[in-house]
């Protein structure tokens, strides 16, 4: 807990708040929360600035109530596990205030948000926040986050994990995918349980206070909207044929050697001696065993969870991260964007952390299926892209060590993927103009971090499995670095909220 100010100061800064002028207003109320916070931490000052925004909250316009909610909402959530503290108790004190208050409100008022925040941190009155929830009637995947934010821990019997986008879009596993938590669960410590319920919890009211921020600033969010999967294409006779990776021969390298591979029906191999396995149209470049048992159980477990992903995770990660609460930046917005700028010279187009496919499908549409490469790390996922474009050659690899000979290939796009790898990702931006052929197109879709330290911690409330001590995303500064380094001149640049989307050209 650190010390700035004195109370003396506190009803001043409060006052100041209370008062200041419309341009003025936000520059005043981070004043205001410096004193009583610091990056998730209280300061020795946060219970006067409580009773302050208890004692004001009536005497300010609906603004400003909304600032001063997400500001308690913050004071609380530092105080999380312990649901007695002494600011939990002040605040806890006006609960039926805060509930009055988000009765008399809407959607489309940022003080809804703003206590819905809040509202987030009271489990010992789950149920007359739930029963104030269902009069507002919100949304049902902010019902679902509330309730779960709401919840307590049953260490017997614990629900853990699923709760991004929303716990609800999880209603309709299949039993399979239900079995494999259960069995995932039965692995788990009760430290570790007691772990992973808190980041679940800590996720979910992250989210809230993310929206929240977004809606005191800028206006009240759009309702979420899923994407639409791009149609699976009939398969081909020949879909396992090796000839599909005859286009690509010229530019794959071994990973060992950098030989030139061939390929035979299941398995690649290099004058190294190397053999690599090829299964269902998938070349596993990280199994240098040359059998496919090993692909074959990774691609059984497979189900669906990448459709899950695209459709309803995906756009809901594209909304916080990049404060996309408006949908600014969407699904035709984005395929748009790829048409127009992903220009090849020779050679193959690469779809780096191509997922299940989404972006591999409009690049196919876009350059010929025959031109196409799909490259990720996990198999799992390239199942679904084969199912979904059997025309196109997958391949198991690391961005960090591309297997392709230097200036072999003629574009890449990186779409939505560099934040899942970040200490990869200066590799991975160095590999892909290695790679590129001089005049190729390197097409990029990231994540830019918070300059707001107080978004920039919701943000990194959330926890994922490539962020498991929170989501952090990448400097400006730090992206651009990696692509001067890597000769990629940018030529075109869209940077809407903390959205970085840019193409650049390999210079000669």
């Amino acid at each position: 807990m650190t010390v700035t100010g004195t109370p003396n100061t506190i009803t001043e800064l409060v006052g100041q708040f209370a008062t200041a002028s419309p341009d003025r207003l936000d520059a005043s109320y981070h004043q205001l929360v410096r004193a009583a916070w610091d990056n998730g931490e209280l300061t020795l000052l946060a219970s006067p600035v409580a009773e302050e925004i208890v004692s004001r909250l009536e005497r300010v316009d609906d603004l400003r109530k909304a600032y001063l909610a997400e500001l308690a909402g913050l004071l609380v959530q530092a105080e999380v596990p312990d649901t007695g503290g002494p600011v939990t108790t002040v605040l806890r004190a006006e609960l039926d205030r805060f509930l009055a208050l988000w009765r008399g409100t809407n959607r489309q008022q940022p003080l809804y948000w703003a206590l819905l925040y809040l509202l987030s941190h009271f489990p010992g009155d789950r149920d007359r926040v739930l029963a104030t929830a269902r009069e507002v009637g919100l949304d049902p995947d902010d019902q679902s986050r509330l309730e779960r934010s709401l919840d307590e821990l049953d260490p017997e019997a614990p629900v853990l994990g699923r709760v991004f986008p929303y716990p609800a879009a999880y209603d309709e596993m299949s039993s399979s995918e239900k079995d494999f938590d259960n069995t995932w669960i039965r692995t788990l410590s009760r430290i570790q349980i007691v772990s992973q319920w808190h980041n679940d919890i800590e996720s979910v009211r992250g989210h809230a206070g993310a929206k929240a921020f977004y809606a005191i600033r800028h206006g009240a969010p759009t309702p979420v909207t899923p994407d639409d999967q791009p149609p699976r294409v009939a398969e081909p006779p020949d879909a396992d044929d090796p000839a599909l990776f005859g286009p690509h021969l010229t530019a794959l390298r071994c990973p060992r050697c950098r030989g030139k591979l061939t390929v035979r029906q299941g398995a690649a191999e290099c004058s190294c001696g190397t053999g690599f396995p090829i299964t269902k149209g998938i070349l596993n470049l990280l199994d240098s065993t040359g059998g496919s048992g090993d692909l074959l159980s990774q691609l059984a477990t497979i189900s669906t969870m990448s459709y899950f992903y695209e459709v309803y995770a995906r756009p809901a990660f594209r909304r916080l991260c990049g404060m996309n609460w408006e949908d600014q930046v969407d699904h035709e917005w984005e395929q748009a964007y790829i048409a127009e700028h992903v220009r090849p010279v020779d050679g193959p187009v690469l779809d780096l952390a191509a997922g299940s496919g989404m972006w591999t499908n409009t690049l196919a549409e876009l350059v010929g299926a025959d031109r196409v490469i799909g490259l990720d790390i996990a198999p799992g996922p390239l199942a679904s892209l084969r199912d979904r474009r059997p025309d196109v050659a997958a391949v198991v690899a690391s961005a960090g060590s591309l297997p392709f000979d230097d200036a072999s290939v003629g574009a890449v796009v990186c779409w939505d993927a560099l934040q899942a790898f970040p200490e990869v990702a200066p590799a991975a931006i160095a590999e892909v103009g290695r790679c590129l052929r001089p005049g190729g197109s390197f097409t990029l879709y990231t994540f830019e971090n918070a300059e707001n330290e107080i978004y920039r911690h919701f943000l990194r409330s959330n926890r994922f499995p490539n962020h498991k001590d929170g989501l952090t995303l990448f400097d400006r500064a730090d992206l651009e670095a990696w692509l001067a380094h890597a000769r990629l001149e940018v030529v075109d640049a869209q940077l809407p909220g903390q959205q970085y989307i840019i193409t650049a050209v390999k210079q000669g």
